[in-house]
């Protein structure tokens, strides 16, 4: 992909609208994680130390076109500053008159982007109103590239664009993952359903060598071949694509790793009675029970197929990972994984939400190669799709 980068423009003298990802949780006006503000912080400095005044373009929550105090951008600023050493301009009413009274390399942030039902639309006036604004586009917000928002394309239409850094590390993380990544490749596929990621394993088992379904989803396939799992999630009405994407995987000699132990309960709650069970076609769960982890040997298995791979992609866990023991698969598989990440013999990106949260509990977040906090648009991404935000900058 041929996209221009910041070291590609002229940024001195220029207002540079920059779409980033600042979209942090909050609790009662506090940001409880601010990993999205740390992680921008080289593309502004870098606008800075160019000569460019970066204009950041974002939103939080989902106002849903609609003006919401308890979303204001505003309430930021104070975390802004310390990140980015800087005082940092707000503004819910811009005019490139009021930027231009501001110093050449000010950082101005505007309001959410969302409280104007215009950008979800992708609506050309809004578009080129904030064309108005600034002299260069820089999207450095993979996360939103998935939809196609008058922040995100319709100015990418209108003025000279490039990616930002944050979004340049993204996007060579997930070439190197899927697009032309070292072989072996595998990947663990986990989470509640399988409807939720049907576009992605039907992509997955045509391009990577091994995959290991987890999670809700591997009791889908395992019913779909015969075996009776009492009251553990699944879903009946996709037995045939479950089947038809076996098939798919074996006629493109994609290895497919489903579990053959489990931890099976009674109650859905933090350390409720268990016990490790053998998992085939022929198993047959009582009525109230539910398989709720993978098993040792099936962890056992998945960590030694890790030691042959060469590329590893994550995404979702292997079992209920919120609550103890359920989580135990999950642990012990990303601490095996961020172990031969350190040791230079597998590159590993994962992303998703529950991913995400999954590998902080594990503590292993900042060990593996890259770990995207893009929900949708690295699913979409890992699904084969065309990204609207992606495709405006080529």
């Amino acid at each position: 992909m041929n996209w221009k980068t910041l070291d590609d423009m002229e940024l001195n003298g220029k207002r540079v609208l920059t779409r980033v990802d600042i979209n942090v949780p909050m609790e009662n006006g506090h940001i409880t994680d601010a990993t999205r503000i740390e992680r921008i912080a080289t593309t502004i400095n870098d606008i800075k130390s160019k000569g460019g005044s970066p204009i950041l373009l974002a939103h939080l929550g989902r106002p849903n076109g609609k003006v919401n105090p308890k979303l204001s951008l505003q309430q930021l600023v104070p975390t802004l500053e310390i990140t980015f050493k800087c005082p940092v301009f707000f503004t819910d009413n811009p005019s490139r008159d009021w930027i231009n009274e501001k110093p050449s390399d000010a950082v101005i942030l505007l309001e959410n982007m969302r409280f104007n039902e215009m950008e979800e639309q992708n609506t050309p006036a809004l578009a080129q109103f904030l064309a108005t604004l600034g002299d260069i586009f820089c999207n450095d917000a993979f996360s939103t590239c998935h939809r196609s928002h008058a922040s995100t394309v319709g100015l990418a239409q209108l003025l000279p664009s490039c990616a930002g850094h944050l979004m340049q590390i993204e996007l060579n993380a997930l070439k190197s993952a899927l697009s032309n990544p070292l072989r072996p490749v595998g990947a663990v596929v986990g989470g509640a359903k399988v409807s939720s990621k049907l576009e992605l394993l039907q992509n997955l088992v045509k391009k990577i060598d091994t995959l290991v379904i987890g999670g809700g989803m591997a009791n889908t396939f395992l019913a779909a071949q015969g075996a009776e799992l009492g009251s553990s999630l699944q879903e009946p009405d996709l037995h045939n694509v479950a089947r038809s994407i076996l098939a798919t995987a074996d006629a493109e000699n994609c290895r497919i790793i489903l579990p053959r132990d489990g931890r099976i309960s009674t109650i859905f709650a933090a350390h409720a009675p268990n016990k490790i069970i053998s998992l085939n076609t022929q198993t047959q769960l009582k009525p109230d029970e539910m398989v709720l982890d993978a098993g040792d040997k099936t962890t056992e298995d998945i960590i030694t197929e890790f030691r042959s791979l060469k590329t590893l992609i994550w995404n979702g866990p292997l079992g209920a990972f919120e609550i103890e023991p359920f989580n135990t698969a999950t642990m012990k598989a990303s601490k095996a994984a961020a172990a031969f990440t350190l040791s230079g013999s597998l590159i590993t990106v994962a992303g998703g939400g529950d991913t995400v949260a999954a590998l902080n509990q594990a503590g292993v977040v900042d060990e593996f190669s890259y770990v995207s906090t893009a929900g949708g648009a690295f699913l979409e991404w890992m699904e084969g799709k065309k990204l609207p935000g992606i495709a405006a900058l080529l």
